[in-house]
């Protein structure tokens, strides 16, 4: 009797594990917003209901590193990436580090915004512009605004040591005719001050604690719907921006159920989520969000994904020579 228990628990376990094993559970890392994530992950179970996601959230910066610690002893956590840039994810990929996956709903999207292998899509645009509080006694129109005595000492930035879209937006802004890194020797010189995310950007500025900041289009424009004091400017410059891509990582064992979770954040319901938090979809033929320009309207400057992942460390450490480690 025994023995046949024994049998049957056996037989009832192995039945247990089986199930277990069949059940896909996902592991997202991700620097979206707490709230973004959340609403990214629950619009995916939502479609997919036999599919748990589960979630970690910070800067690209940091969720990068504690990725590349766990890779390093062979034990990745995550097997979906949805981060800020395209140069991260371009240094993965050059590492082996992704799954090539040719999804079928890149055919609605510019080639531009992808990678030609399937390596990482993009899933919306994220521009950084210049927030300032309606207190201001300036109304900037440029970048070099910024660097004017009736800014001194008013102008908070994201550090590129924090964020992923800070050091894309300095690289790009580097790169533009008349701005230039000289352009940053300029602003730290009238006293601007680079720390933290964009988050502690546009709690600054919404306070008053200082008049204007860089930051990413969908914080003010957000806060100003709720009725913060703060309005949102694309320079005439242009704009540099993200595209908070999404990629599968090479090591995941749920190949499978990872496929859809790309596919669903880059079809039209996933597009369409993106667009209720605020964001301007990468995909063709959506609307842009209330309170933008029309998406023609916006001038984007351009960046080139290779070629910033090449310059990337020597772009950080000129940006920490002006402007310190923080």
């Amino acid at each position: 009797m025994k023995t046949l228990l024994s049998a049957f628990t056996a037989v009832v376990s192995l039945g247990l594990l089986a199930v277990n094993a069949d059940a896909a559970n996902l592991v997202l890392y991700t620097s979206q917003p707490n709230e973004d994530a959340q609403a990214t992950v629950d619009g995916f179970m939502a479609a997919n209901p036999d599919i748990k996601v589960d979630w970690v959230r910070d800067g690209t910066p940091k969720i990068m590193a504690k990725l590349m610690a766990e890779i390093e002893a062979g034990n990745p956590g995550a097997d979906l990436l949805l981060i800020a840039d395209t140069v991260t994810l371009e240094r993965m990929k050059q590492a082996g580090q992704l799954l090539a996956y040719k999804s079928p709903e890149a055919a609605n999207y510019d080639a531009s915004l992808y990678d030609a292998d399937g390596a990482y899509y993009s899933t919306k645009l994220i521009t950084t512009g210049i927030m300032y509080n309606t207190a201001a006694g300036m109304k900037p129109t440029s970048w070099k605004d910024l660097a004017k005595p009736e800014a001194k000492g008013l102008v908070a930035m994201p550090s590129p040591l924090t964020s992923g879209a800070a050091l894309i937006h300095a690289q790009t802004l580097a790169g533009v005719d008349g701005l230039g890194w000289d352009y940053y020797k300029q602003l730290q010189a009238n006293g601007a001050t680079a720390a933290g995310g964009n988050g502690a950007i546009l709690k600054s500025v919404a306070s008053g604690e200082k008049a204007y900041g860089m930051v990413v289009d969908y914080m003010p424009i957000r806060e100003k719907a709720k009725g913060a004091p703060v309005e949102f400017v694309f320079p005439e410059e242009g704009v540099s921006a993200v595209t908070e891509p999404v990629a599968i990582l090479s090591t995941t064992k749920n190949a499978d159920s990872a496929k859809k979770f790309v596919d669903y954040v880059l079809s039209e319901k996933g597009q369409e989520g993106f667009l209720k938090l605020g964001y301007i979809p990468a995909r063709n033929g959506m609307p842009v969000p209330e309170g933008f320009p029309a998406r023609d309207t916006i001038k984007l400057l351009p960046i080139n994904a290779a070629e910033a992942l090449k310059a990337s460390d020597a772009d950080l450490k000129t940006f920490s020579g002006i402007f310190g480690t923080n």
